[in-house]
């Protein structure tokens, strides 16, 4: 074969070969993982486990992790925790 031809075939097979890899690049990257939903809100076990706070505070005791987790992010935000506090903040209104 002429130099030239060879030059060719060589060209073209490392053409091909470089775009073979592209695409499988191209299609590694497409493949997304998505990792497990953790979010408590949507689990039904959480509603059923006691919460892991209640042999240390008493006002945990008898709550579910749910139950302890929405009482949190109430005290965070300064949401009243009784019926009296409840009633307190409507009559100082």
């Amino acid at each position: 074969m002429k130099n030239s031809t060879m030059n060719t075939v060589i060209g073209s097979t490392l053409a091909a070969a470089a775009g073979f890899f592209v695409f499988r690049a191209v299609q590694a990257k497409k493949q997304v993982h998505v990792a497990e939903d953790v979010d408590m809100r949507n689990s039904q076990e959480v509603d059923k486990r006691e919460s892991p706070d209640a042999d240390v505070d008493p006002a945990e005791k008898g709550l579910t992790e749910l139950d302890s987790a929405y009482r949190d992010e109430w005290q965070a935000n300064g949401f009243p925790q009784t019926h009296r506090e409840m009633r307190e903040l409507e009559e100082d209104k």
